[in-house]
């Protein structure tokens, strides 16, 4: 590239220097960044932006394969492969923003439709009928971002479905082990990006592990799963080794499935996440499902709510697992406010087994063990905690053979995963394994395809069996399985693993925003990989039970294109308001919803607005829209610099003339009320009519008495279909309430006869 194309970047005699520089400084150690440029300062003299970020990276190195990603859609910039030195002399161009280090991801994973009420049986819903919308769905498609795709799985067959889309530019890619040819009428897409997986894995990064092939196939089976339960369609006879046998399916059967592979054996590397972001939405799809996440940043340093951003601008609604780091509070990934954060709860299915110990007590549990079992003889127990020693985890290594060998173990959870501890126990010689939780994970019970006979138990059943070994000199247990049992009372709980709020970028956003099935769902798999993921594991089987957020975002996912489908108009804030505030707040017992790490009553930092309702989605009445120009008001009331929101907003006329006076201005289809060193807090609404013309509604608030919550006006009159009316809230702190550091709940419902508008409230108090 000639001098007066690299002017453009740096002044000239700046270039001398730099070309002198860049042989000395390439041969550091390099790892991946992606670069923030100003995208509407390329000179004239580059055709194209990719050419313009070209010049910029061999004006600071000589190494030709340095570019990794130039991305289009997404984000204004490009990934490439840098050292330290490189990014300093970038980072003093003006055309540069900034540069960031490429972030790793990870993987959220740890009787579904019926279960929501997605049957084919449906029947008249609001004037559509629920085979009406399974048709119109085919034209909706749903992309999903993940470890790729086991393209001959039952759940993608294509009987029945139509011509592909006219307007789907997307493709099927080819790799060593993946024909286009594989793709048909129902899985209409899959790509790969590894560039970043592949920088980090190449010896010139941080992962020295041996590269997987390239191509789009799932070789971990999680990329399967989610696709399948978002999108797949059905499947008879469908189990796990026998458990939960049925009809598998996902929730928009009739949707179209396109897979993006960018996650590998070390991670999910953000370069590559935005490359499928960026592809996705220049494919076309409709619903971007990401089970996967990092850390909490500022929305310009977080790579997923920056392509989520144009893509919810684009019309495309982005959904999001909120992570597995509950019940820890702070814990959520995934919290942008254009972004669906879903967490998860159980199902009213369970998979029970049993250890009846030498006292003659029985002790429910759950498992997905499959194999011949122990047989009803009773054999010695064991259980070895010591100050400095992990064999009451059964880490590798950690359990003596002469201790446990024909024995059952006690393995306490946590650490390491729990099918590993039962491996564990296998290789030392032992025949069974009781898998009890701690206080980090309560009563909540995963159940796992064990490779021994295994049963796990909730906290406090397991430290009565802890204290019978320690009390009784000659301990032993016989553990038995009871296959699967529907309609488990209470139904559902909300997930201990689920991530839990404040959402500690933005206090004044309530996140998450929904909960979905997020426990022991059943869905599709690879062949390449046993069921519990353990090298060790050489069982083959189509379908897995698993658990984690990951397995909840696509359910939401799902119920999203059955809303895109019935109503092709909505904008992504629309769909999501018409989920939230439909969402229930009580199990199948009408009780308040239980949260399973203690057993206490949930609330909306665990479950946001509540458990998902695709029956009363389609109808909500009311929703809270939200335009993109309100979004780039949001994100100027943060005191972000006007760089840090061009980053996001991908605009280059921002000024930030407009921003609210508190970012819980948005209109947000729930409220989070931080009360500071002030007692007032006042948001003002929009709802939209979306029911019947000349509808009326009336509000109703509940909250914690130390707080006054006054609503104006209390009564909405829509005289027309798509009327927009606001409401004003006043929430008054009242004096004496010493709560600093303290949270509590409330909702606001706007409600007529045929429809509930329910938005939970959260109080917290904080000091400067």
């Amino acid at each position: 590239m000639g001098s007066s194309s690299m002017a453009g970047i740096w002044p000239l005699a700046v270039l001398p220097l730099l070309l002198s520089l860049s042989l000395s400084i390439s041969t550091t150690a390099k790892q991946t960044y992606i670069v923030h440029m100003k995208h509407n300062t390329k000179p004239d003299s580059f055709p194209t932006h990719h050419d313009w970020y070209t010049a910029s990276l061999q004006s600071v190195t000589s190494t030709p394969d340095s570019l990794l990603y130039t991305y289009t859609n997404a984000f204004d910039g490009f990934a490439a492969s840098l050292s330290e030195e490189e990014v300093e002399f970038l980072k003093q161009s003006q055309s540069v923003v900034d540069v960031y280090e490429d972030t790793l991801y990870s993987l959220h994973t740890t009787r579904t439709p019926a279960f929501l009420g997605l049957n084919t049986d449906l029947g008249l819903l609001d004037g559509h009928h629920a085979m009406g919308i399974n048709q119109s769905s085919n034209d909706v498609i749903v992309g999903v971002l993940d470890t790729g795709i086991w393209p001959e799985s039952k759940s993608f067959y294509d009987s029945g479905m139509p011509e592909i889309p006219t307007r789907w530019k997307g493709e099927c890619e080819s790799g060593p082990d993946f024909s286009p040819k594989l793709c048909n009428k129902k899985l209409i897409g899959a790509r790969y990006f590894s560039k970043g997986y592949h920088m980090a894995s190449g010896g010139r990064g941080f992962f020295k592990k041996p590269k997987e092939i390239e191509s789009p196939r799932d070789q971990d089976g999680h990329g399967t799963h989610t696709a399948s339960t978002a999108a797949g369609s059905q499947v008879a006879n469908a189990s796990l080794l026998g458990y939960a046998s049925g009809t598998a399916r996902g929730m928009a059967t009739r949707a179209r499935v396109a897979s993006y592979k960018v996650c590998w054996t070390s991670g999910c590397f953000g370069s590559d996440i935005l490359a499928g972001m960026d592809r996705a939405i220049e494919d076309g799809v409709d619903v971007m499902s990401l089970s996967l996440g990092g850390g909490s940043a500022p929305y310009y340093r977080d790579t997923i709510a920056i392509g989520a951003f144009t893509a919810m601008e684009r019309g495309i609604f982005v959904s999001c697992s909120a992570g597995n780091s509950g019940p820890n509070i702070a814990s959520l990934a995934n919290v942008a406010p254009w972004i669906m954060t879903v967490g998860a709860g159980t199902l009213d299915r369970d998979f029970p087994a049993y250890a009846v110990m030498g006292n003659k007590k029985r002790f429910a549990g759950v498992s997905l063990y499959s194999g011949a079992g122990m047989g009803k003889k009773p054999v010695g127990l064991v259980y070895k905690k010591g100050s400095n020693s992990t064999c009451n985890l059964c880490m590798p290594g950690s359990l003596e053979p002469q201790l446990v060998r024909g024995k059952v173990v006690i393995c306490d959870r946590g650490i390491n995963p729990r099918v590993e501890k039962g491996a564990v126990v296998r290789d030392a010689g032992g025949v069974g394994m009781i898998l009890a939780n701690t206080a980090e994970s309560g009563e909540e019970l995963v159940a796992d395809s064990h490779l021994l006979p295994a049963v796990a138990v909730g906290r406090k059943v397991g430290d009565v069996i802890r204290e019978y070994v320690k009390s009784d000199p000659n301990p032993t247990a016989v553990l038995s399985f009871g296959g699967t049992v529907l309609d488990v009372r209470p139904s559902p709980v909300v997930a201990a693993f689920s991530s839990r709020g404040p959402n500690l970028v933005t206090r004044e956003i309530l996140k998450p925003d929904l909960i979905g099935p997020g426990v022991n769902i059943l869905a599709a798999w690879s062949e390449t990989i046993g069921p519990t993921g353990l090298e060790t594991d050489t069982r083959k089987t189509q379908f897995n039970i698993m658990s984690g957020t990951s397995m909840s975002c696509p359910h939401i996912s799902g119920v999203a294109a059955l809303l895109k489908a019935a109503h092709p108009t909505w904008s992504p804030s629309a769909i999501k308001s018409a989920l939230m505030t439909t969402a229930y707040v009580s199990d199948n017992t009408n009780s308040p919803l239980q949260d399973a790490a203690g057993g206490a009553l949930s609330n909306p930092w665990a479950h946001g607005s509540g458990q998902v309702d695709p029956q009363k989605a389609l109808s909500p009445g009311l929703v809270y829209d939200i335009s993109t120009d309100e979004y780039v008001a949001f994100l100027c009331s943060l005191d972000y610099t006007i760089e840090h929101v061009q980053a996001i907003v991908k605009r280059p006329n921002i000024t930030c003339s407009r921003k609210f006076n508190n970012p819980g201005n948005l209109n947000y289809p729930s409220f989070s009320v931080v009360f500071t060193n002030n007692r007032v807090v006042r948001y003002t609404r929009e709802l939209t009519n979306v029911g019947a013309a000349g509808s009326i509604y009336e509000v109703a608030v509940t909250g914690p008495q130390a707080v006054q919550v006054t609503v104006k006006p209390s009564k909405l009159v829509f005289k027309n279909v798509g009327d927009k009316l606001r409401y004003t809230v006043t929430f008054v702190a009242r004096k004496g309430a010493s709560l600093t550091g303290r949270s509590e709940f409330g909702a606001i419902v706007w409600r007529n006869a045929q429809h509930q508008v329910r938005s939970p409230v959260a109080f917290s108090w904080t000091q400067l």
